[in-house]
């Protein structure tokens, strides 16, 4: 690659940051879900599914649910996203922990519908 291209890229990568925001992978089954935030949603999507496919997810029951129901049987969705801001007080982490907050009331760590 290109020095060029490469600094476009770069340039492009900080103009447009990945979404960051609250995800959820659910067992279309079952309904229960994992709930998790990230500063990259696409990212954190990406590496549940790699390691889901790959047998090496850290939550075993997630993975025991997923070998039993294949990836047919989960979603995995973007349930909500923060916005990035210019203002140097916006504190993205807290953003996000309010938003996962909010989230994890309708599906309580160790409820019956929550793998956390």
């Amino acid at each position: 690659m290109s020095q060029a291209r490469h600094a476009a890229l770069k340039s492009g990568y900080k103009l447009h940051p990945p979404a960051m925001g609250v995800f959820a992978i659910r067992n279309l089954a079952t309904g229960r879900a994992l709930i998790g935030r990230s500063t990259n949603l696409p990212g954190i999507i990406n590496r549940h599914r790699f390691e889901l496919k790959l047998g090496k997810h850290h939550n075993a029951d997630l993975q025991a649910d997923w070998k039993r129901y294949g990836e047919a049987g989960f979603s995995f969705e973007e349930v909500d996203t923060v916005q990035p801001s210019a203002d140097p007080a916006f504190d993205a982490a807290a953003e996000l922990d309010t938003l996962l907050a909010m989230h994890l009331e309708q599906c309580p760590r160790g409820s019956a519908q929550s793998y956390l």
